[in-house]
């Protein structure tokens, strides 16, 4: 998936990890030690202890990454594997397949910066030939797609933009083993910790015959499926959408929809409540009621939202208009203005829903490409709504 990290400025190429913080996972809550005398392990496999510590063996003491040191920091791994209890079988099939990926090493540090606005990304993004297949997609899955928003409380309108936007409508989802990028991320060694987490993780979820190892592909960063979850995602949000008893993102499209309701069902989707809408500004607006960028972390960008939203009344009396200049809605919804590319950009009024996909992915690109996939799906296109104005007229 593109990850346009809004709060440095930049546009980057990395992995959907379902969370709060910028293109990271979860963070661990588990740190690593040597293989040797192995303490309890929590269900990752991963030894709890010192952070600042990796295993000795597996780390071979130079700056330049190649195959020769990758392998010897797999022979690492193998140790923690077998001293967490994962069985022979599965290691025997997966270890021996592990490979060094220099492209993803290449691709991890040489992510390009700074080169978008919402106004070059949203087109490329969310192009007429999207859109169209978005409607397509909406209407052919409607069978699938009611049952799972009405349970989940997610409107099937979000569920396929996001579908869309994070594999092309299950067409575009990885070629790479995701065992083998996560242990070419780890062994890269830049966010370690976080990509050897994400290694085990990915041998529970083959263990738990969730998928066969030879079809467990992603992204280089290990994005998996059409959700592009990582193994931390699919270990909190994936879900069986056709009680086949198998969470299968890969290949079953209802198990995706289901996993992609339950991941914003899960972090407090509002049912009944849109994600926001592109708003005017007066000219004498205080740009301090918009949230800053550059927030360190998840926590901090919401301290700042809880700081500036207000109701709609109140937007209102701030002269804040719809963006045809028409008045807000009258309503007691709180909301707060982001300004994706600052005072020459768009403005939005972000409602609480906009928080969730801010957890999706804390970039307020790809916020704005969603939820306006989103509306384009149940849009009236133009020529349906001159025809609508002309059977009025002549009535």
């Amino acid at each position: 998936m593109i990850l346009v990290t809004l709060l440095a400025g930049t546009v980057t190429a990395c992995s959907h990890a379902g969370t709060s913080d910028s293109a990271a996972a979860h963070k661990a809550a588990v740190a690593n030690k040597p293989a040797a005398n192995q303490p309890a392990v929590n269900r990752t496999g991963v030894a709890k202890g010192d952070s600042a510590k990796t295993t000795a063996a597996a780390q071979p003491d130079t700056s330049e990454k190649n195959a020769a040191g990758f392998q010897l920091y797999v022979k690492g791994l193998r140790q923690q594997a077998e001293a967490a209890g994962y069985p022979k079988a599965l290691l025997d099939e997966v270890f021996p397949t592990l490979k060094f990926h220099h492209t993803v090493v290449k691709a991890d540090k040489g992510q390009p910066e700074f080169v978008e606005t919402l106004d070059t990304y949203l087109p490329k993004r969310v192009n007429a030939q999207r859109i169209k297949m978005a409607r397509e997609a909406y209407q052919k899955y409607q069978a699938e797609l009611a049952p799972i928003s009405a349970q989940y409380g997610v409107p099937a309108r979000f569920i396929v933009a996001l579908w869309g936007l994070e594999s092309a409508f299950g067409r575009i989802t990885g070629n790479y083993s995701v065992p083998s990028a996560l242990a070419t991320m780890a062994y890269e060694g830049r966010r370690e910790e976080m990509f050897r987490r994400e290694f085990f993780l990915a041998l529970d979820i083959l263990r738990e015959g969730h998928v066969k190892f030879a079809n467990m592909k992603g992204s280089w960063a290990g994005a998996m499926g059409h959700t592009q979850f990582m193994p931390s995602a699919f270990i909190k949000y994936a879900q069986d959408g056709d009680g086949d008893g198998h969470k299968d993102i890969w290949t079953n499209r209802r198990d995706a929809f289901a996993s992609i309701a339950s991941y914003l069902k899960t972090e407090g989707w509002h049912n009944g409540q849109s994600w926001g809408r592109q708003v005017r500004l007066p000219k004498n607006f205080d740009y301090s009621r918009v949230i800053p960028k550059g927030s360190k972390d998840r926590a901090q960008w919401l301290d700042w939202w809880r700081e500036r939203e207000l109701p709609l009344s109140q937007w209102q009396k701030l002269g804040v208009r719809l963006a045809d200049g028409s008045p807000l809605p009258k309503s007691a919804l709180k909301a707060a203005v982001v300004m994706p590319d600052d005072k020459d950009g768009r403005a939005y009024l972000a409602y609480p829903n906009y928080q969730v996909l801010m957890h999706w992915n804390r970039s307020y690109y790809f916020v704005s490409s969603v939820g306006y996939l989103a509306d384009e799906i149940v849009a009236t296109p133009a020529g349906k709504k001159a025809a609508k104005s002309t059977q009025k007229t002549a009535k």
